[in-house]
């Protein structure tokens, strides 16, 4: 078999394409034999690399793409801007640490966490984004038709899991007991990066007034965590008065 015939056949589709143009380049710059294997397997990794980040940044689920270069740091009158820069150095990943960005509405809690995620996925990290309404609503459903286990393996899978907007709308018993499973399961398993606009003493509010549970919720999100606390007045506020 020919080269070509080869490299398509192990379905080394960058070599297959651009192998020729390399080999120009190689013999013009007079490279050995190992840097122009380098070169070809350089390409051949960015194109898999490229594929995987793509199907992470599917899974994900992103309802909006955010980065870190978007975010208005002018605006809060409070945030530890040296704190979340070093989140994105992913460090936390390794202990299997958690996130939690704390605030009032509109001051870029879910953009923050939003970008978090996303340098995630282009580090080659299964990321999925979702609100803890959510969570509730489709754990619940699971559960009134015996599909609960499955559905679980859903938010535990994931080596991030985005759980937006903790705390902003009441939930029952049933729908506290179900986010206490997922935060249970995902502890020391997974990263768990939470947005949330309550303080940490006014959790019970978030579990249905459950003390005991909410003490153990709190003891396995703190555990390995950093937690970013920013104050201000809603951005969105800012827009309106400006229009």
């Amino acid at each position: 078999m020919k080269l070509p015939e080869l490299l398509a056949d192990l379905r080394l589709t960058w070599s297959a394409e651009n192998h020729e143009e390399l080999a120009s380049e190689a013999a013009r710059k007079a490279w050995t034999h190992h840097q122009f294997l380098e070169r070809l397997m350089e390409g051949e990794w960015n194109r898999l690399h490229g594929n995987r980040v793509q199907r992470h940044l599917k899974k994900a689920r992103f309802p909006v793409i955010k980065s870190l270069d978007q975010f208005d740091w002018n605006w809060p009158r409070k945030i530890n801007r040296p704190q979340v820069q070093d989140l994105f150095r992913l460090g936390f990943l390794k202990d299997k640490g958690n996130v939690l960005f704390v605030g009032g509405v509109g001051l870029g809690k879910t953009h923050l966490a939003t970008a978090l995620a996303y340098e995630a996925c282009q580090q080659d990290h299964s990321v999925l984004f979702t609100t803890a309404v959510d969570i509730v609503n489709t754990l619940a459903a699971a559960q009134a038709t015996d599909r609960l286990k499955m559905q679980l393996k859903r938010y535990t899978h994931p080596e991030i899991l985005v759980v937006d907007e903790l705390g902003f709308l009441p939930i029952d018993k049933l729908g506290a007991d179900l986010l206490f499973q997922v935060f249970s399961h995902r502890y020391e398993r997974g990263s768990t990066i939470i947005t949330t606009n309550k303080p940490f003493k006014n959790w019970p509010d978030i579990f249905n007034g459950d003390v005991t549970m909410t003490a153990a919720v709190l003891d396995r999100v703190l555990h390995h965590a950093q937690a970013v606390s920013i104050e201000g007045p809603s951005y969105r506020m800012r827009e309106r008065k400006q229009d």
